[in-house]
């Protein structure tokens, strides 16, 4: 269950927590027709970047222009917190990130393992996010809803939601 206190106090510091629990998270181009598609994140929270294995011949990677924005959404594994973040993606293919995201999951996807000439990764470079974690508590979200329902000029409270902006 995703921490309210935690959302209120340190949101950037569980934003790359949440990233690091998932195993996929929706990635697209802003402004491309593509649809948004399923990717495995890889959190590098020094340099505010996710970085995905992907492949040269990909639709999201021939779409790539210099400068592209894309988005990638995030849902936690518990349902209780959502994220949308957004930078700069570019193609990287960074050998030392190679080694230090492959596993044999990511070899499953790539013939030729490391050495696969269609092997490259994007690094998208967060320079925006927000997000949203909510209680995962039935009563209180209950006891919420009930209030909001008597009193309509108060809305139902039942998280956290926070704008961040990274340099």
């Amino acid at each position: 269950m995703v921490s309210l206190s935690e959302a209120r106090e340190e949101p950037v510091a569980q934003l790359w927590k949440e990233i690091d629990n998932i195993h996929a998270g929706m990635l697209g181009l802003v402004g491309s027709t593509l649809p948004m598609q399923p990717m495995a994140p890889y959190g590098d929270p020094k340099t505010n970047t996710i970085w995905f294995f992907t492949r040269t011949d990909g639709e999201l990677t021939e779409a790539l222009r210099p400068g592209s924005r894309a988005m990638f959404c995030v849902i936690g594994k518990n349902h209780d917190y959502h994220a949308c973040l957004s930078g700069v993606i570019e193609i990287r293919h960074d050998r030392g990130k190679i080694d230090e995201y492959w596993s044999s999951v990511v070899e499953a996807w790539f013939q030729e393992g490391k050495n696969d000439p269609a092997l490259t990764m994007l690094a998208l470079h967060i320079d925006d996010a927000e997000i949203w974690a909510s209680t995962g508590n039935p009563l209180k979200f209950g006891w919420e809803i009930a209030k909001a329902n008597t009193q309509p000029e108060k809305l139902p409270h039942v998280g956290e939601h926070h704008h961040l902006t990274f340099a």
